[in-house]
């Protein structure tokens, strides 16, 4: 919901506004490499700001899909708190992730996708052989069906190479950082799986 309202109020601004939007709450690989002390500065906070902007409704719109395809479930799961700790922590190391890869670009990071792959990695973590309901339009009418979620994850690695390929120099930043959120995201629900499971049987 916080992002789509951040996109909202970037779209109703100026292009000048929007600009400084992007520049002020994204992370701007320049502007934290050249800290000496990035913990210490607020600069650090964009890392957290970015997740919630959103340069276009394709970008919005794409990440929100899979958020509420894994999302969802995994709530049931892992419980309200322990997902927004996942989203947020992992989306953070996602976004330096692309930092890093930036080196010292000037064009800011923004979106939550490094977080959505986070998700992704923890759910494909804890649930391997898991299916996922979906509503699809399968000729006159919406059918719900049942696909592995394996399956989805290669749709989803399939549409992050497809724009690392149509964008190469800012989809190299992208790929990285749903890389490095991934990868974080594995390792929160392995990390975690022990207090999950208790979480589960005191639920049962």
């Amino acid at each position: 919901m916080l992002a789509v309202c951040a996109f909202v109020w970037l779209t109703l601004g100026s292009a000048e506004a929007r600009a400084h939007a992007l520049e002020r709450y994204g992370a701007v690989p320049n502007e934290l490499l050249d800290r000496a002390h990035l913990l210490g500065s607020g600069e650090a906070l964009t890392l957290l700001s970015a997740l919630f902007i959103h340069t276009d409704w394709p970008h919005l719109i794409g990440n929100l899909a899979f958020l509420l395809i894994f999302g969802l479930p995994a709530e049931r799961v892992l419980g309200s708190r322990r997902l927004l700790a996942l989203f947020l922590s992992c989306g953070v190391l996602a976004g330096l992730g692309a930092v890093l890869l930036a080196h010292a670009g000037e064009r800011p990071i923004v979106g939550m996708s490094g977080a959505v792959s986070a998700l992704v990695g923890a759910y494909i973590a804890l649930f391997p052989n898991a299916r996922l309901g979906l509503v699809l339009p399968l000729g006159l009418f919406m059918e719900f069906v049942r696909i592995p979620a394996l399956a989805l994850i290669g749709f989803w690695i399939l549409v992050q190479a497809l724009f690392a390929w149509l964008a190469p120099e800012y989809g190299r930043i992208a790929w990285g950082a749903h890389v490095a959120g991934f990868a974080a995201g594995v390792l929160f629900a392995l990390g975690s799986r022990d207090a999950i499971a208790r979480r589960n049987r005191n639920i049962a």
